[in-house]
C-alpha cells in the first residue's frame, strides 16, 4: 500500500499497472494536473502475512487538488499474484 501510494505521489503510472491484478487493471493510470498526495495513514489491515494469499488495508490518504485540501478514505484488497501482493479493488468510504 505504501508503495502505491509513493507511486501516486511520484506519478510512476507503470509502477502502479503493474502492481494491479490484471483482472481489475485499467489500460492506463491518468493524473489530475493540480493533485499532490500528501500523507498516507494505514487505520488498519487484516491478512497480509506470508502464509495469507489475501489481505486488506483500510488508510486515509490526504492530498491537496488546486490548493484545497482533501482525503480519500478506502479499504483496499490485495491478492498474490505471480508471488506478489499487487491490488485487487477498493470501496471508498
Amino acid at each position: 500500500m505504501r508503495s502505491r501510494f509513493s507511486a501516486f505521489a511520484v506519478e510512476d503510472a507503470a509502477y502502479l499497472l503493474r502492481s494491479w491484478h490484471p483482472s481489475t487493471r485499467p489500460p492506463a493510470v491518468g493524473f489530475g494536473a493540480g493533485t499532490r498526495w500528501r500523507t498516507l495513514t494505514i487505520v488498519r489491515t487484516s491478512g497480509g502475512s506470508p502464509l495469507h494469499t489475501e489481505g486488506t488495508v483500510e488508510f486515509r490518504a490526504r492530498y491537496t487538488e488546486d490548493g484545497r485540501p482533501g482525503e480519500l478514505h478506502e479499504v483496499s484488497r490485495f491478492v498474490r499474484h505471480g508471488g506478489a501482493w499487487v491490488y485487487l479493488d477498493g470501496t471508498v468510504g
